[in-house]
């Protein structure tokens, strides 16, 4: 895999409405190949999601680039990850200088992305658990993304945001959701916005979907 593709991609998601720079070198640099199993190389820079074993995917890097572009990432900025899947948005959102905090619910996964990480020198906090419950003890937390669909927005995720900070979540049936992004005016109160239709696997946990 060469750094022209990756650049091929960065045209391809330029094109798309993707402005910040900053994604685009996070895209156009991490290997994407690396986050993917050895059977679905060929299409690393295809913008489209992959399967990487557990019923879970990689997102596709359009996906990545515009909720990272919605969560309005700065360097330093501590961030929650709800779904660590494959470590590419976690390794995206390193990139920028994020403190990235991670929750994985499948444990199989947690391990193997674990061990990616550290192979890679990729610095995140990640832990398996339930992450539509948030990681309380790291909180308050700059941004918060989830990269499953949930059917609500989990009510821990709003308390563990600060005031200012981003949640991006995708909320709606198990097939498809709208993307919402909740700004924090105040302890209570949140703007709203709705980006409509977006597919990802369904958000297991205690504030998500059941297993089945």
């Amino acid at each position: 895999m060469s750094r022209y593709q990756r650049q091929q991609l960065v045209e391809t998601l330029r094109k798309k409405g993707i402005t910040d720079e900053r994604i685009l070198n996070a895209i156009g640099t991490i290997e994407r190949e690396k986050f993917i199993p050895p059977t679905m190389v060929h299409n690393a820079y295809k913008d489209i999601a992959l399967p990487i074993g557990f019923e879970q995917t990689i997102s596709q890097p359009y996906t990545v680039a515009f909720m990272t572009e919605k969560l309005n990432v700065k360097e330093g900025d501590k961030i929650l990850e709800v779904g660590t899947g494959s470590g590419y948005q976690a390794a995206v959102l390193d990139f920028l200088g994020a403190k990235v905090f991670s929750i994985e619910i499948n444990l199989e996964l947690h391990h193997r992305t674990v061990k990616l990480f550290d192979k890679l020198g990729i610095r995140v906090h990640a832990k398996y658990g339930d992450g539509t419950i948030g990681w309380a003890e790291y909180s308050l937390f700059d941004g918060i993304i989830v990269t499953a669909g949930s059917p609500t927005i989990p009510p821990k995720l709003k308390e563990q945001l600060a005031v200012g900070g981003r949640l991006v979540i995708p909320v709606g049936g198990r097939e498809y959701q709208d993307l919402y992004v909740l700004t924090k005016i105040s302890e209570d109160e949140f703007k709203t916005e709705v980006n409509p239709r977006f597919a990802f696997v369904p958000l297991l946990g205690r504030e998500g979907w059941n297993k089945k």
